[in-house]
């Protein structure tokens, strides 16, 4: 089995970066968070910066290469095409997750582990995978991130699928958010939201 390439964390960037996504969620109209949690905001909850938990993997392509449909967090589907797979170890635990492209042409990646329900977001993390001039995929779990439904039940999501449920923790990336509000009726239809990075949400 293809074991990975581990690739150096930039922590700067990374800092910068989530600094930049507090102040989107705190100040943006745009904000997952209604304006009665947006007043309260003090920041969101991270893992450290995690080095092994960036990976270069080859993308393998899937057996099942067709459209599925993904269930969300409202009952009904969004459907997506199967991009590849790709295999890579946790302290020495095989992995591997299924690339999703999304209609805007991303490689989204659903997923559970084993930090899902009690450090992490119950349903699981998102995380967008870049495309190398190699053929292999880039996939940094520090910039793992929560479904905009983690903030607010008017959000609707994708739940990530039986195929891309770790058993290993990927202790990277965002962590629970404990100010969730109460569930409403109305439901922000679309998928765009819980792709939508704050650096492109803001321009």
């Amino acid at each position: 089995m293809w074991r990975g390439v581990r690739i150096s964390v930039d922590v700067e960037t990374l800092r910068h970066f989530r600094a930049m996504k507090d102040e989107f969620f705190a100040t943006d109209p745009g904000s997952p968070l209604p304006a009665r949690q947006r007043a309260r905001f003090r920041g969101l909850a991270y893992f450290e910066p995690n080095l092994d938990l960036v990976v270069e993997a080859e993308i393998r392509a899937s057996v099942a290469s067709s459209e599925v449909d993904l269930v969300t967090s409202s009952g009904d589907t969004e459907r997506y095409r199967r991009a590849g797979v790709v295999s890579f170890e946790i302290a020495g635990v095989p992995a591997a997750v299924t690339l999703f492209r999304s209609h805007h042409g991303e490689l989204f990646v659903p997923f559970r582990d084993a930090t899902s329900g009690t450090e992490t977001h119950d349903a699981g993390r998102y995380l967008e995978a870049r495309t190398l001039s190699n053929g292999h995929a880039l996939l940094d779990f520090n910039y793992a991130y929560n479904p905009y439904c983690a903030y607010s039940s008017e959000w609707r999501c994708p739940i990530p699928p039986a195929e891309n449920h770790l058993t290993v923790p990927i202790r990277a990336g965002e962590m629970r958010y404990g100010d969730v509000a109460s569930p409403g009726t109305a439901v922000k239809r679309g998928i765009v939201a819980h792709l939508r990075r704050p650096s492109r949400a803001k321009g």
